[in-house]
This record gives structure tokens, sequence and C-alpha cells, in this order.
């Protein structure tokens, strides 16, 4: 009996090799699985950075500025160096966040050093001096802000600080202490005009609304109680400062970071699904995912420059 003729195998045209059964199927395409796997890598990766960013990192991240912040003052403290005005003791503007005063609240158990500036950024590490009025203890209003819930959220029990309750201010030139006249918010009267043209009021700001959802401006006012101490020159009067720094805006200069930190994360993502073909899945995630972690908290970070300063 004749055996039956043997079936050829396809030509290599149509992808066919010795041995084949039949004509081989052409392999799918890997590129839309690794572009998907990390597009979900960096949403994750930014949902959970921006969650944890605002609650638990942030948190230590403020206690470690504060920290940070507490010391070089204390320094300049000791050395009579510490800022008394616009211009540090190198006659240089002082920078974005230097620290300039310390600032307690006994009945709310708040003790927080102060940074020059109240942008997003610098609020991250705790409250903030209004650039264009004077530091604490001198004639005039000082302004400083802090938020309400994230990064330690310093203000959070502003509003229940009562009527003569007491506020002192460590600067440059001494101890100063203020006594609370009342606490505003939105349609509230304006204070009356703080005891002359030489006298001294304080006045803290923060956010109104549920957690990380603020609504309103909260601002308490205090007079200033010790002696008021000399100024210098200010050469940069009220107003000069920009939206950035104003109570509820956000940081638009954090933009350029956002984009950049977005792509270091998208790449590595990106990196990850197509490495782990050659390694294999747990190796690769094994390494990888400190790395997007690390990456991802950078991106919430910045993002968070661009929310409301108080929040």
């Amino acid at each position: 009996m004749t055996p039956p003729p043997a079936v050829p195998a396809p030509p290599a045209a149509y992808g066919g090799r010795a041995g084949d059964s039949g004509p081989a199927r052409p392999p799918a395409g890997r590129g839309g699985p690794a572009l998907t796997g990390a597009a979900l890598c960096v949403l994750a990766a930014v949902l959970l950075g921006f969650a944890v960013s605002l609650t638990v990192v942030g948190h230590l991240q403020h206690a470690r500025d504060q920290q940070v912040g507490y010391d070089d003052l204390r320094g300049q403290l000791a050395e009579g160096t510490a800022p008394v005005g616009q211009r540090g003791n190198d006659g240089k503007p002082l920078p974005l966040g230097a620290p300039v005063a310390l600032l307690d609240i006994p009945a709310l158990g708040v003790h927080e050093v102060v940074g020059e500036g109240t942008t997003s950024g610098v609020l991250m590490s705790g409250p903030g001096h209004r650039r264009d009025t004077p530091l604490p203890g001198q004639a005039g209003t000082a302004v400083i802000m802090g938020r309400q819930w994230g990064y330690g959220g310093p203000f959070g029990r502003l509003d229940t600080l009562a009527r003569g309750a007491t506020i002192e201010v460590m600067t440059g030139q001494g101890r100063a202490r203020y006594r609370v006249s009342g606490v505003r918010r939105a349609g509230d009267a304006l204070p009356a005009p703080s005891g002359g043209s030489g006298g001294g009021r304080l006045t803290l700001i923060t956010a109104t609304g549920a957690p990380y959802t603020p609504a309103g401006v909260l601002r308490v006012d205090a007079e200033l109680t010790s002696p008021v101490q000399p100024g210098p020159p200010r050469e940069r009067r009220n107003g000069w400062i920009g939206p950035a720094e104003e109570a509820l805006h956000g940081d638009s200069g954090a933009w350029p970071a956002v984009f950049l930190w977005t792509l270091g994360l998208f790449l590595a993502a990106l990196a990850a699904a197509w490495t782990q073909r050659v390694w294999g899945r747990w190796q690769t995630w094994l390494c990888a995912v400190p790395v997007l972690t690390a990456l991802g908290l950078a991106v919430s970070g910045a993002v968070t420059r661009l929310l409301p300063n108080l929040l």
C-alpha cells in the first residue's frame, strides 16, 4: 500500500518553518499592551502617591522640614544673624522658604518654624510669612498663613482659638507677644485700626471647609502687647507679591516639574512593562516598584504645588 504524500511545509514568505503542521499565525503586536501597561502604572503610581503625599508622607516631610528649619533658625538666633526685614544678613533678598520666625500658640499646642513666602511649596514645610507685610513684632500687620489639613495641618484648629488667647513669635528682634482679638470668616467686618499708626497686629490665615476641600478663608486677628520693634526700610510695599502667594491659590510655576516628573514616570513604567518579558514578572517588579513609587511621589508633590496653598 502506497503511503500518502507528505504535506509540504508552508513557504517562508507565509511565516512557516520546517516541521510545522500548518500555517503559523503572525505574532501578536506587543506595543499596545506595553503602552497600556505603562499608562496604567503611571495612573496607579500618581493616584497612590497623591493620596500618600497629602497624608503620611506629607506629614513626615513637614516634620523633617520643621526640624531642619528649627536648627537653621536657632543657629541664626544664637549668632545674631536672623533676618529682621526683606533682606538677609548678607544684604540679599530672602529666598522663599528661609526660616524667619518661631510661632507658638500654647492653646493649640502649635510650635512651628515660619518660612518666608506663602506659596504652596513653602507651606508644605510649615506656616509662611507673607512677604509684603512686616515681620511679627514690628509696626503694621504681619500675616502668617498655614495649611488646614495637609502637610502637618499646623492651622487645623485655628477656628477654636478663643478671644484673649496668647500668641508668641520669636524673631531676630526677640519675642513678640500678641493677644487674640477675634476670628473672621468671609463676610465678617474688618477689625478696627490697630492702636494708632505705630501699633502692631498679627493675622493668621488658613482655610475653612471639610478635610482637603477648602471652601473659604479663616482669619484670626491678634493685637501686639509687647513693645513694637523697629523695622528696616521696606523696599517693596503691600501688594507686590504674585498670585501664587495669595490665599487659596496654587503655584502655576510647578507645571514644568509636573511635566518632567510625569515623563520620567511614564518612561520608567514603559521600561518595566518591556523588561518583564526578559527578566520575568517578579524579578522586574521587585526592582521597578521602588522606582515607580519614588517617581509617583515626586509627581504628586509637584501636582500638590498646583493646588490651593491652604488645604
